[in-house]
């Protein structure tokens, strides 16, 4: 059954897409091809059989998202990044480029600075939580830390289930953007949400201290118990966006591994018609927090 109210507001955002002078940039997408021999995957991860580049802009088209920070697969192609810089050379304006690094790569500083010297690329990734072993040998942390500073790239770090050890690294690195992925809460990838989809907030909230961090507000609806517009989910994320200031908030979907729990089209739609986000703050949250810490916007 169609949703009444769903569908006017989806209306009423089409309508007035055309005045929105800030881009809507999508914090973390991943694209991939299907698993096969001349690009095998590493491993599996819950989602699409394939999601190609060009899956990716027709999807970002249908739903009005101007760009998006495509964030090479770790649970498919490792530290290899082939596929999204085709994907960036195919599409070009359209995606800023990540990767993500090994920290026991000794070579790891000039790996980051290799790939920052690629057509598109916008920052670097830090795998310390699952689905990847949990990183906690701090030189190797600091390794890509210290790199990303020296180049100006941003670290993106999936440290949910880490949040101490991330502290930590973060304190020792002041000079280095570091951008939190996913609310740095554990997020299911399959129904139900868990019991205490919040659980850490707390933990999260510490990490706003830090001024060289900021915060991706992706996947945020999967840890909801109730249907779109998902209203459970906003009271914490009111206190993150305190916490951080909307300045250091990036709202994403990750919708290829977010798809069994929430639509793609509906983890856009809920920050498009929620009354809890001024028409200005959406603008600051959907796109332009994101274009100022990366220096980057989609063309």
């Amino acid at each position: 059954m169609r949703n009444p109210m769903r569908n006017l507001l989806r209306n009423q955002r089409e309508e007035s897409m055309s005045d929105t002078a800030t881009p809507v940039i999508d914090s973390q997408v991943h694209c991939y091809e299907r698993n096969r021999p001349e690009r095998p995957w590493a491993g599996t991860l819950v989602g699409p059989d394939e999601v190609t580049g060009d899956d990716m802009v027709a999807a970002m088209d249908r739903l009005g998202v101007d760009g998006a920070l495509l964030v090479s697969p770790w649970a498919m192609y490792r530290y290899d990044a082939s596929y999204a810089l085709e994907v960036g050379a195919r599409h070009p304006g359209r995606f800023g480029l990540i990767k993500p690094f090994d920290p026991g790569s000794p070579g790891v500083a000039e790996e980051m600075a290799a790939w920052a010297g690629q057509p598109g690329v916008v920052g670097a990734r830090l795998m310390m939580g699952a689905p990847a072993p949990p990183v906690v040998a701090t030189d190797g942390i600091d390794r890509v830390f210290s790199a990303g500073a020296r180049l100006g790239l941003p670290v993106n770090v999936l440290c949910w289930g880490n949040l101490a050890t991330f502290a930590e690294a973060a304190e020792r690195n002041p000079d280095t953007q570091l951008v939190i992925d996913h609310v740095g809460l554990r997020q299911p990838f399959a129904p139900p949400p868990p019991d205490e989809p919040f659980g850490d907030l707390e933990r999260v909230l510490g990490l706003a201290r830090f001024d060289h961090v900021a915060i991706k507000i992706s996947r945020a609806c999967t840890l909801s118990r109730e249907p779109f517009p998902f209203a459970d989910i906003w009271d914490p994320l009111a206190r993150i966006f305190d916490a951080f200031g909307l300045h250091r908030c990036l709202w994403g979907t990750d919708w290829t591994r977010a798809v069994q729990v929430v639509s793609p089209r509906d983890a856009v739609e809920a920050f498009r018609v929620t009354d809890r986000l001024s028409d200005s703050d959406r603008a600051v949250l959907m796109g332009g927090s994101l274009a100022r810490i990366y220096g980057w916007s989609p063309e």
